[in-house]
């Protein structure tokens, strides 16, 4: 009885804790303000907000934005950053950046603020602004290349004048429900915590100016909170298989059918950038008609076979004939990669989220030469090659070895093709023998029949 009690309650412990595990795995995957990617565990997006001066009514502030993720970048037309004020703060001037919307400033007689929004959002100014609304790493469109790529194209920082605030560190209130576009969907934020205060260069770099007060927010990315579906998808072929094995259909979902268009459609004999109003910010996309209907298709080409290296093709096309990919990056993941003797065309940079695994890299387009990937048409492509050192112990062209196990483009997780359909090696291996045993027994005949000839 004692051992019938025993094992009741130690299948009720392990019931109990199965349900805490699913219900643990649940809250992680729904939870928006934990994103964690695999290739980039601690990539994020940190606001960093230092108030440099006290004034009458509030004070000023310069606010960082660092990009700290490896692959993924801001593009065109850039980040928006918005937040909610504690209190009833207004934005008296920016340097560097704008509010979207000045709101309602009826109240204020003499000085106008920037901004009386309760929620303002906030954008980066165009290149070739005017020299006294410029700041430091300011004026890029809002666009941030990736960590990995240009640490220095990776920050934008704008000033900030704020009144009817506190006017200490004890009165001042921390804004709040941060969001940030990139330029669109994808990020989650964290709220703002206090760190120690900041010190910062002057621009000639020979003082430190100490911060009055300091605060973070984390924005993380999230590929599911973006969109539903993928935006690119990955094709294969190889030198030993006529066979090339296509992206999935409908990989991208198959929502653009009614608005996709054929190459020899008449809206691309005019200028595609007419189709849409000048005022809009971000074009609507203008795919071609494809059965995977995706914005991007990388394709990976098994090209050569050698003694002790073997050599693949990259290609990237792009289908979007309204939407260019500037300093665009790819990520694969390998096995072999942590052998690389030589990449034609691209850049490219070991990713090692896990020290002890060098099976993840990024290719990345040469500076003035391909790093723009255009618009979909006879240039919207880039392609490099890749030398390999083989690994004798791990290298084999069966089962889809040499194939790619993962590929982001542009941080974003491509669709790859179900392992089954994969360009199979010939079955030789039951034919060599066959063949081999029927030329031997036909030269034997051959032999004795000669043989009898001669002796009779």
């Amino acid at each position: 009885m004692e051992s019938d009690s025993g094992k009741r309650q130690q299948k009720s412990t392990f019931g109990c804790f199965k349900l805490v595990a699913l219900i643990a795995l649940c809250f992680v995957l729904i939870s928006p303000a934990e994103s964690f990617d695999p290739l980039d565990p601690t990539g994020n997006v940190t606001i960093r907000w230092d108030i440099m001066s006290w004034t009458s009514d509030g004070y000023l502030a310069t606010v960082t934005l660092f990009n700290f993720q490896l692959y993924r970048n801001i593009m065109n037309p850039g980040w928006t950053l918005g937040w909610t004020w504690a209190k009833k703060e207004i934005i008296w001037a920016m340097v560097g950046a704008q509010a979207t919307e000045q709101g309602n400033c009826a109240k204020f007689k003499l000085k106008i603020p920037h901004s009386c929004k309760r929620n303002p959002e906030v954008v980066d100014l165009l290149p070739g602004a005017p020299f006294n609304m410029q700041f430091t790493n300011c004026c890029r469109g809002g666009v941030l290349t990736s960590w990995g790529q240009n640490p220095s194209g990776a920050v934008s920082s704008f000033q900030i004048g704020v009144g009817l605030s506190g006017t200490s560190n004890k009165t001042v209130k921390l804004p709040k429900n941060f969001k940030l576009l990139g330029p669109g969907p994808g990020y989650s934020c964290g709220p703002a915590k206090v760190v120690p205060s900041t010190a910062i260069l002057t621009d000639d770099r020979r003082r430190k100016m100490q911060a009055l007060m300091s605060w973070n927010v984390t924005c993380t990315y999230s590929q599911f909170l973006a969109s539903k579906n993928p935006s690119c998808c990955v094709s294969l072929s190889s030198f030993y298989s006529d066979k090339i094995t296509g992206c999935p259909p409908c990989a991208c979902g198959c929502q653009n059918n009614d608005t996709c268009v054929t190459k020899d459609s008449k809206i691309l004999q005019e200028n595609v950038t007419s189709t849409h109003r000048k005022s809009d910010i971000t074009p609507k996309p203008l795919l071609q008609c494809t059965h995977h209907q995706c914005h991007v298709r990388v394709h990976w080409h098994l090209k050569d076979n050698y003694q002790d290296y073997w050599r693949v093709k990259i290609a990237i096309i792009n289908f979007n004939y309204r939407l260019n990919f500037t300093d665009w990056s790819l990520v694969v993941q390998h096995p072999n990669l942590n052998n690389v003797t030589q990449v034609y065309s691209f850049e490219y940079m070991p990713l090692l989220p896990y020290e002890s695994i060098n099976d993840t890299g990024m290719f990345y387009g040469l500076k003035y030469y391909n790093d723009l990937l255009m618009e979909a048409g006879p240039k919207g492509n880039v392609q490099s090659e890749v030398l390999m050192k083989k690994d004798k112990n791990t290298f084999t062209l069966k089962q889809g070895w040499a194939f790619p196990r993962r590929v982001y483009f542009n941080g974003d997780e491509c669709m790859l093709p179900p392992p089954d359909s994969y360009p199979m090696l010939p079955n030789s291996a039951h034919k060599t023998p066959t063949t081999i045993t029927l030329m031997a027994t036909y030269v034997v005949f051959t032999l004795f029949f000669h043989l009898v000839a001669t002796l009779f």
